[in-house]
C-alpha cells in the first residue's frame, strides 16, 4: 500500500533519540540529554516583539510564494553584509527550515541516476532526501586526521560524469569542523571547469570559535559563485528553530523558477508571522543576542573539551564552530548504536550514535545546554567508560 520511496526513507536519527530521552525524562526517569541540536536560549526580545506587532497589526494572510519584499530585502541586505553575495531578490526563495530548502532543490534538479557527493560525517538528511528524489549518494569518507575536511584530492576522485552536486556544510554538524578560506579555494579549483552544483550548508555560520571567520563559499570566486546555491536560516543563529524560517539564494535563475513552481504546490508561503519576526535579525538587530550565546558556547565547548580529555581512551577534534563534539570511541567499539543505547539505560544520558551521521565508532554530543548538565552528564560518561566492556 505505502509507496515504495517511502519504504526506503529512514526516520533521523536525531529525533528519534531525542524523542525518546524526553520520554523518559518525562516518565520520572534521570535523564540528561544531548542528542538534540537546539539552543537552550530564547528567542532574542527584539525578534519576538516583531512577531507580536505582525500578529496585533493583522499580518496573518497569505504572502507571495518565496516571501514578502520585505524579508526578500532583508535576506539580501544580510548575504551582502555578512558574506559579500550580491542577489537579486528573485534570487531568493524563503522555506520551512533549511530542511525545506534541500528538499526542494533535490526535488528540483535531481533525476534517477543523478550523484551527490556527501562527505561523511554527514547531517542525517542529506542522504535521506537524495535517495527519496532518485538520486544516488556517494560519500567521501573523512577522518580525525583531516579534521573530518574533504581533501581536494577526494573531490576529485569522486567526481564522475553523473555528477550532479556537492554538498558542502561549513561549519559542520556533526563534527563542528569549519573549512577556512584556503581549503575552500583549494576545492573551487577542483570544481572550475566542471558542470557540478555545490549545496552550501551555512546554517551555523554565526556560531564560530577562537576568532575564526566565517567564509561563504560562493564568495570565493565567479566561477563558484555560478555553480552554487547557499542554504541558511535562523534557528540556530538566533534560536528559532521553532519557527521555521529558512532560506535559499541563487544565481540560477531557472532553478528559483523551478522551486517557486515546486512550493506553490506543496507549502505555498512559509508562515507570515515568521517573515515578520526574521526581519530585525536578517538586518543585524539581535547581533548582540548571538554574540552572547557564541559566548556560552565557545564556553561550554571549552569545559566539554577539558572533560572529554580526561577519559581514558576518548577523544575528540576540536571543533571550531556548531556547538557539537564528535567523540571518538573506537578504543572501545565500533558499535555506536549499541555504545549510546548502554549509556542511556545505565547512567541516562543520550547522545546520538555516529552511524546516524555515516560514520561507525563515534557518538555526536550537543552543548547546547547549561553547564551543569553538560559537567554531570560527561561525569556519568567517565563513569560509563570505567564499566564499559567489564
Amino acid at each position: 500500500m505505502i509507496s515504495k520511496r517511502m519504504g526506503e526513507l529512514s526516520d533521523s536519527i536525531t529525533i528519534a533519540i531525542t524523542t525518546l530521552a524526553r520520554e523518559l525524562k518525562d516518565s520520572g526517569k534521570d535523564i540528561l540529554s544531548f542528542s538534540a541540536g537546539e539552543p537552550d536560549f530564547g528567542t532574542p526580545q527584539v525578534i519576538r516583539k516583531a512577531a507580536i506587532d505582525a500578529i496585533n497589526e493583522g499580518n496573518s494572510g497569505y504572502t507571495a510564494v518565496p516571501g514578502t519584499p520585505e524579508v526578500l530585502k532583508a535576506i539580501q541586505t544580510k548575504l551582502k553584509r555578512d558574506n559579500g553575495l550580491e542577489y537579486e531578490t528573485g534570487d531568493i526563495v524563503t522555506n520551512v527550515g533549511a530542511k525545506h530548502s534541500l528538499f526542494n532543490l533535490f526535488q528540483a534538479l535531481i533525476d534517477e541516476g543523478d550523484e551527490v557527493i556527501i562527505p561523511a560525517p554527514y547531517w542525517v538528511t542529506y542522504p535521506e532526501v537524495v535517495k527519496y528524489s532518485g538520486g544516488t549518494p556517494i560519500y567521501i569518507e573523512t577522518t580525525d586526521k583531516s579534521e573530518f575536511k574533504v581533501t581536494p584530492e577526494q573531490l576529485k576522485s569522486a567526481i564522475t560524469d553523473k555528477t550532479k552536486v556537492f554538498i558542502l556544510n561549513t561549519p559542520s554538524n556533526p563534527t563542528g569542523s569549519v573549512y577556512t578560506k584556503e581549503d575552500l579555494e583549494a576545492l573551487a579549483e577542483v570544481l572550475e571547469g566542471t558542470d557540478v552544483l555545490v549545496f552550501s550548508d551555512e546554517m551555523y555560520e554565526k556560531i564560530m570559535y577562537d576568532g575564526l571567520k566565517f567564509t561563504s563559499v560562493a564568495s570565493i570566486s565567479e566561477d563558484m559563485y555560478q555553480r552554487t546555491i547557499t542554504i541558511n536560516g535562523l534557528s540556530k543563529s538566533v534560536a528559532m528553530t521553532g519557527w521555521r524560517f529558512g532560506y535559499l539564494a541563487t544565481p540560477i535563475k531557472e532553478l528559483t523558477s523551478v522551486i517557486k513552481k515546486l512550493q506553490s504546490q506543496s507549502t505555498s508561503n512559509i508562515n507570515s508571522i515568521t517573515q515578520k519576526a526574521a526581519i530585525p535579525a536578517l538586518l543585524g538587530e539581535a547581533d548582540e543576542d548571538i554574540e552572547m550565546m557564541r559566548k556560552a558556547f565557545e564556553k561550554r565547548r571549552n569545559i566539554a573539551l577539558k572533560m572529554f580529555g580526561e577519559i581514558d581512551g576518548l577523544s575528540v577534534v576540536k571543533p571550531s564552530g556548531a556547538f557539537y563534539l564528535y567523540v571518538n570511541i573506537k578504543k572501545y567499539t565500533d558499535d555506536s548504536i549499541e555504545f549510546c543505547k548502554k549509556l542511556l539505560a545505565d547512567k541516562g544520558v543520550a547522545t546520538v550514535p555516529g552511524i546516524g551521521f555515516g560514520t561507525e565508532g563515534y557518538f555526536r554530543f550537543s552543548f547546547a545546554t547549561d553547564e551543569k548538565s553538560i559537567t554531570d552528564g560527561i561525569g556519568r560518561i567517565k563513569d560509563f567508560i570505567k564499566d564499559y566492556n567489564n
